[in-house]
C-alpha cells in the first residue's frame, strides 16, 4: 500500500493510495512555553525539522451503520452489523494488547458520528525529523500492518 502524508497545522492527514484520508498523525511536540506562543513554535519546529519522539495515530476504528436518523433497519440488519461491530472492536482490542505502549482513547468520530475512533501513541526508537517522508517511513509498518489485518 502506498500511503501519503499531508500537513494541515500541527497534525498531518494519512492519506492511502485512492486519496482517501485513513487517518492523522499527531507529533508530539513536547512542553511548548510560553503556551500563547505554541503555534510559533510549532511551525518554526517543522521548518528547522526538529526531531520527534513519536506522536499519536488517530483511526478510524468501528462504523456501525446504523445510526442515521432518516434511516428505518430491520432486526437481522442491527444484529448483523453489531456483529461485524464487535469482530472489529476485538480486533482492535488484539493491536492495542499487542502495543508495548497499551493506552489509547476512543470517541465518536469529529467527522461521522455513526463511527468511533481510535487514538493512540507511537513512539520512535529513535527522535525522527518533523519532515513528511522521514516520518512515513517509519509510520509505513504500523499504516502496512492494520491495513493487512483489516483495521484501515
Amino acid at each position: 500500500m502506498e500511503w501519503k502524508l499531508e500537513r494541515e497545522g500541527d497534525y498531518f492527514r494519512i492519506f492511502d493510495e485512492k486519496k482517501n484520508i485513513a487517518g492523522y498523525f499527531a507529533p508530539e511536540y513536547g512542553n511548548i512555553y510560553p503556551e500563547e506562543k505554541t503555534s510559533d513554535v510549532i511551525e518554526e519546529m517543522h521548518q528547522k525539522h526538529e526531531k520527534i519522539p513519536g506522536g499519536y495515530l488517530l483511526l478510524p476504528m468501528v462504523k456501525f451503520g446504523i445510526f442515521s436518523l432518516d434511516n428505518e433497519i430491520e432486526l437481522d440488519y442491527l444484529e448483523a452489523r453489531i456483529d461485524e461491530a464487535r469482530d472489529r472492536i476485538l480486533w482492535w482490542h488484539k493491536f492495542i494488547a499487542s502495543q508495548k505502549n497499551q493506552n489509547h482513547k476512543i470517541r465518536v468520530s469529529h467527522t461521522d458520528p455513526d463511527m468511533l475512533s481510535i487514538n493512540f501513541p507511537i513512539s520512535f526508537n529513535a527522535k525522527i525529523p518533523l519532515e513528511k517522508d522521514a516520518l512515513l517511513e517509519v509510520l509505513r509498518s504500523t499504516l502496512d500492518f492494520l491495513n493487512n489485518q483489516g483495521l484501515l
